[in-house]
């Protein structure tokens, strides 16, 4: 039985919808998360389908986007969004708005059919795009504290960051470690054992000269220097410019 039932307007969050049930299947199990263009089967008699699965939900997910508020049909009785939030609240079933991006103001009870002014009163979470790793693990610690038996279920490990993903692992490091912004591509820097401090990036650091620091020889373009003795080993892949570490002398 999904616990957790995802609302969302067509045109206005199935986004952020598709998004939220993915990383709470991911995070809880797939059959946690109820989201109606995935979880209803082909040939199921789809009213009958999501009035059950509101009420045997533990907790209502309303998925606001920026025009939410504008739709006329949140204010016609046979519109979905609205049937499955009132039927939520006629169940004494919690609902939780969840605001889209950083423009979708908090609710307020004047834009609201009389129905649906309680849902100004509610405690939202915002969920940013731009923010949307830690957004995320924020719904999902909300949803875990709301709905207990899921954590019995939970997975704590991360999934791996899809393609063109810029991913940095730093271990024992003491000093500063600095990298610049507007990276792109697959770019991926893993530094072990390094005291003193570290950049990686783009500039015109050392450039066409040879960097002499804790017995290691480093030239190129400019894109890197390390200083500090440099133990364990270094490894940078960039999509881009020249990389030699010369002979020690």
């Amino acid at each position: 039985m999904a616990e957790v039932f995802i609302n969302y307007r067509t045109g206005d969050g199935e986004k952020t919808a598709a998004l939220i049930k993915r990383e709470l299947s991911y995070r809880f199990g797939e059959n946690s998360v109820f989201r109606a263009s995935e979880s209803i089967a082909p040939g199921a008699r789809y009213p009958e389908e999501l009035l059950r699965s509101v009420r045997r939900s533990t907790l209502l997910l309303a998925v606001i986007g920026s025009a939410w508020t504008r739709f006329a049909e949140l204010r016609r009785r046979d519109d979905w969004v609205r049937r499955e939030i009132l039927e939520a609240f006629d169940c004494g079933v919690p609902v939780v708005p969840v605001l889209e991006g950083r423009k979708t103001e908090r609710l307020n009870g004047a834009d609201l059919p009389p129905e649906l002014e309680r849902l100004a009163e509610v405690q939202s979470v915002r969920l940013d795009m731009q923010n949307a790793v830690v957004d995320l693990r924020r719904l999902g610690d909300v949803v875990a504290a709301m709905v207990p038996s899921l954590k019995e279920h939970e997975r704590h490990d991360r999934p791996s960051p899809g393609a063109g993903a810029v991913s940095n692992a730093t271990g024992e490091v003491n000093g500063p470690v600095v990298q610049s912004r507007d990276i792109t591509g697959d770019v991926g820097t893993v530094i072990k054992h390094s005291s003193g401090p570290v950049h990686t990036g783009k500039g015109d650091i050392y450039n066409n000269s040879r960097h002499v620091s804790g017995g290691r020889h480093f030239s190129g373009d400019g894109m890197t220097y390390f200083e500090g003795d440099n133990q364990g080993g270094v490894h940078q892949r960039f999509g881009e410019g020249p990389r030699r570490e010369d002979d020690d002398r």
